[in-house]
């Protein structure tokens, strides 16, 4: 590998331009660049157009951001998790700052971004955990100067990781204009229909039984939950029957019922809808 130093005018930067494995680039979330720099005079940095995905953190100093028809102030602490195809100019202020970032891309990229927007991710937040993602970002450049032979597989694991720390901080159920009780009724909701999914449940049942209107449930429950209702009742009713198909031999009519799901003819589109293979396929496979 050749020396990652790079000595300018503008910045001191330690990099590594990484080119992965064809297997890699077409089934695996991929490295493209990884590193760290430090200012040394204020400069401006714009693209637009990469397929690629930047997450940096801001370790000293401090800038800004330009992405989405926003400016936004960014400080040591600050992470930043950008969609490179869309335009975004960064640039340093007056107390030169000190970056660590990675550049990656993957198949499945659009849809992961996408749902972290839809959990309520920004571009740029301030980070309750920048010792986590300073480690990761660490452990990314360690693996794209080794010469280890599942290097890629590896790496794939660390931005999984890096991506799992940024849904979890993008997550933030409890902002917005829910008040407190508002939000312990959709988890009293949410309990009950862990127990009682086998039973017929409507919103008009719900709304009634907790004193909230069903239009207002709808929404705060997929705020809070990240599921709709119906949803969240159809994921606990299909893992119930896979529970049954794999550890009993009931009738496929015994196990819609048990589910809350007495047609069996309906029982069995929705399964194949969700698992892909009908109940008796799925039986016979497990």
């Amino acid at each position: 590998m050749e020396n990652p130093m790079f000595d300018g005018e503008l910045v001191h930067s330690s990099r590594i331009l990484y080119t992965p494995s064809p297997f890699a680039r077409t089934n695996l979330l991929h490295l493209q660049e990884v590193g760290s720099l430090q200012a040394r005079r204020p400069h401006a940095s714009a693209r637009q157009g990469l397929a690629s995905y930047l997450v940096f953190l801001v370790e000293s100093g401090s800038g800004t951001l330009e992405y989405g028809g926003m400016q936004r102030t960014l400080q040591a602490g600050d992470c930043v998790f950008l969609d490179c195809r869309k335009p975004y100019r960064h640039r340093t202020g007056a107390d030169l700052w000190q970056l660590r970032w990675a550049h990656f891309y993957g198949p499945n990229m659009g849809g992961i971004y996408k749902k972290y927007e839809e959990r309520g991710g920004q571009p740029a937040f301030r980070t309750v955990q920048p010792q986590r993602y300073k480690a990761l970002l660490e452990e990314l450049y360690a693996l794209a100067g080794s010469d280890a032979y599942v290097r890629d597989m590896q790496i794939c694991a660390r931005l999984f990781d890096l991506l799992t720390l940024l849904m979890e901080e993008s997550w933030h159920p409890g902002r917005g204009p829910v008040r407190r009780g508002k939000q312990q009724s959709v988890q009293e909701i949410k309990d009950f229909l862990d127990t009682h999914y086998t039973e017929k449940i409507t919103l008009d049942d719900l709304a009634e039984r907790f004193y909230i209107n069903k239009f207002y449930l709808t929404r705060v429950f997929k705020e809070q939950v990240g599921l709709s209702v119906t949803s969240y009742l159809v994921q606990l009713r299909i893992t119930q029957a896979k529970r049954l198909l794999r550890f009993t031999d009931w009738s496929m009519e015994a196990v819609a019922a048990e589910c809350g799901l007495h047609d069996a003819n309906y029982f069995a589109r929705l399964f194949k809808k969700i698992e892909g293979i009908t109940p008796g396929e799925y039986r016979r496979r497990w």
